[in-house]
């Protein structure tokens, strides 16, 4: 499984988007406002699973975090890059 589906799959569980699965988001699709319509707390209980699940903390005052958190797509680049070996 790649590693935008496995973040797929966190972004259901951890925020409980019951009503989604996998195929339903598209990597390119904005995760705020429009796209998924999540929130700041969705953003912190997200990033709190991706350092629970991949060693990759994602702190509340980097300045990246609009790009980080702009797509699944993004996401995944800053995980496979900040990933504990």
């Amino acid at each position: 499984m790649s590693l935008e589906a496995e973040l797929k799959e966190l972004i259901i569980e951890a925020l409980m988007l019951e009503d989604l699965n996998v195929g339903d988001i598209d990597s390119d699709q904005p995760l705020f406002v429009e796209g998924l319509g999540l929130d700041s707390i969705d953003a912190l209980e997200l990033a709190m699973a991706i350092d629970k699940r991949y060693g990759v903390r994602i702190k509340a005052d980097n300045e990246e975090n609009q790009q980080i958190f702009s797509n699944v797509r993004s996401l995944a680049t800053y995980v496979a890059q900040h990933r504990a070996a």
